[in-house]
């Protein structure tokens, strides 16, 4: 059958449905007449299934290994089962603290008193880590802001505006061993910025569809990459013009310590964004 009846059948988009595919999750196949897409009624219920693990929010990847008998769908049901019990234990008791606050009437923060509500105040600090494990890592999502995306841009500008008539007439755009191996015109200084809005207008909705619908934490990837790369853009500018004024040799070291740091903080607050989801989270 076509896509369109798909659609009719299952209910989903195609957008949706291609996805699916796409992902290897479903694979209809081919007719040999004309070549389209030729689902079968194991294809729709596959996607209905697909479909209705989604809604519990499973990831594509735990969804991948189920069908592909990776890990059992049983394991699976009983891993997003507890979190999602350890989820509903955490808002329950905060809700059981909100009612407890509006019983007492109208609290301002000048007249909240902590211990009034809370009995055992290290014990409830202790129960409460992965609320301050998220806390701790609050300072690497602004590496994934638009902020930090404007700096890196006006930075990459500024630099240039300012360094552009010291500049000789041709600056290197590529290196090798110290050597400049070829050279532009010293305008090409401010293709850098340029460079920058061009990853955030072309690129950054491309990479952020492809990752937002993989990872459950496509967001986060996708700002940190973008701005990891116009990072790269403003090292490599910064560079070109130490180069030309014999301060520095080789590019490779910048690049790859600028990789380094970035990676090492993407790991960083992804693990510690586990910690906070993870139900056996508990010390």
């Amino acid at each position: 059958m076509t896509i369109k009846e798909v659609e009719e059948q299952t209910g989903l988009t195609r957008s949706n449905i291609r996805f699916y595919e796409k992902e290897k999750l479903i694979e209809p196949s081919r007719n040999d007449k004309n070549g389209y897409r030729d689902y079968s009624e194991k294809d729709i219920e596959n996607i209905k299934k697909i479909a209705y693990l989604r809604t519990l929010e499973i990831s594509i990847e735990d969804i991948r290994n189920i069908i592909f008998d990776k890990v059992s769908l049983i394991e699976i049901i009983e891993k997003q089962a507890a979190t999602i019990q350890t989820q509903i234990e955490g808002l329950n008791k905060a809700k059981t603290m909100c009612e407890r606050m509006l019983e007492s009437g109208n609290v301002s923060f000048d007249e909240l008193q902590v211990e009034k509500y809370v009995e055992n105040l290290e014990s409830y600090w202790d129960d409460n880590k992965p609320v301050f494990k998220l806390d701790s890592v609050r300072f690497l999502y602004i590496w994934g802001s638009l902020i930090t995306w404007a700096i890196i841009t006006s930075l990459c500008l500024i630099i240039g505006v300012l360094s552009y008539t010291n500049l000789p007439s041709e600056i290197p755009v590529q290196w090798d061993n110290g050597i400049a191996i070829s050279v532009v015109d010293k305008k090409f200084i401010f293709v850098y910025p340029l460079a920058c809005i061009c990853i955030r207008v072309l690129l950054r909705p491309v990479i952020y569809v492809r990752f937002l619908m993989t990872y459950c934490y496509g967001e986060l990837i996708t700002e940190y990459l973008i701005n990891y790369l116009c990072f790269i853009a403003l090292s490599v500018e910064i560079f070109s013009i130490l180069f030309v004024h014999g301060l520095v040799e080789s590019v490779v070291a910048v690049l790859l310590i600028d990789t380094i740091v970035l990676i090492g903080m993407l790991i960083a607050g992804i693990a510690k964004i586990n910690l906070v989801h993870n139900p056996m989270f508990k010390k």
